[in-house]
């Protein structure tokens, strides 16, 4: 069963990176991610609320404070890693941004083995491998090398005018730690949701995301900014923020049945529909190297399912 949950999260993340897109079109992306997470927040509270019945603040006080703790840990690398992924979707597409940020099922992956001492056999080792190979044909060519020189232009002793003084390949930055932050949230909330009604697990999660976010947004002076973005993106932010919430109620639920190890790349399937949905709604093209790449997500994903 928590394989079926496993690919429902996969189907609402692939569909949230779309429509977040829609929204965060010429706005700050830190003050779209605290109304996303807004969202989320109502969303799994609601759920939780809901599938616990008469049980739920005797749930509530029964959770440990080593579990608080984890789902605390686990909600600050959540928001950390929203922040950075919604930085870079600012600044690049999102068949750019979303390759990079799949990456973190090879530290994910990594980490659950060295911290929570998940085995992978030899099928699952060899589906790692074909992960990366899928990972890399993703990237785009020579994208590296061209950030690179773009960094070396900004160290030139001539100074830039303040607009200039952030690259714009410094979306792949963003990228990268969205990808450690996001890997650190799968090991820190499989800790942290063992023993842990997953709807309620996911909703404090959600409550250390919500304040994390919008602590960020406070500190910058945006809150009033609000009022400048139009309803329609409004209702693009928050259908992204209701297919977040679907995507997190799976997600946790899976993991709490699980391993990690298996659930993560399952869950970064979620490619498959930012692509198809990129494609048909935001109109962006891919290469016969990046379909190829998805095809060695997908291998790799089916060889460490049934490894």
């Amino acid at each position: 069963m928590w394989i079926l949950f496993a690919l429902g999260s996969a189907f609402f993340a692939g569909i949230t990176a779309v429509l977040a897109k829609l929204g965060i079109h010429g706005h700050d992306s830190t003050l779209v991610t605290a109304l996303r997470t807004s969202v989320v927040f109502l969303g799994a509270w609601i759920v939780a609320a809901i599938s616990l019945h008469g049980h739920f603040l005797s749930e509530l006080t029964s959770i440990s404070s080593r579990a608080y703790l984890f789902l605390f840990l686990s909600g600050l690398a959540t928001g950390a890693s929203w922040l950075c992924f919604f930085a870079a979707l600012s600044k690049a597409p999102v068949t750019f941004v979303s390759p990079i940020d799949k990456s973190s099922t090879i530290i994910a992956i990594a980490f659950a083995v060295i911290f929570l001492g998940e085995s992978l056999s030899p099928i699952a080792l060899v589906g790692v491998l074909v992960l990366g190979i899928g990972i890399v044909l993703t990237l785009e060519p020579g994208l590296f090398r061209g950030f690179v020189s773009q960094r070396s232009k900004t160290s030139a002793s001539t100074p830039l005018p303040d607009a200039q003084k952030v690259p714009a390949a410094s979306w792949i930055i963003f990228a990268l730690a969205s990808a450690i932050f996001a890997a650190l949230t799968s090991i820190l909330g499989k800790v942290g949701i063992t023993g842990v009604d997953s709807n309620l697990g996911t909703a404090a999660r959600t409550s250390v995301v919500l304040v994390m976010a919008w602590i960020v947004v406070a500190l910058h002076a945006k809150p009033a900014q609000v009022r400048t973005i139009p309803l329609r993106d409004h209702a693009w932010i928050a259908a992204s923020g209701i297919a977040t919430t679907a995507s997190w109620l799976c997600y946790y639920r899976a993991l709490q049945e699980g391993p990690a190890s298996i659930v993560v790349p399952i869950d970064k399937l979620s490619i498959l529909v930012t692509v198809a949905f990129s494609a048909l709604v935001l109109r962006e093209r891919v290469s016969g190297r990046y379909l190829l790449g998805i095809a060695g997500l997908c291998a790799g994903t089916v060889l460490m399912v049934i490894g």
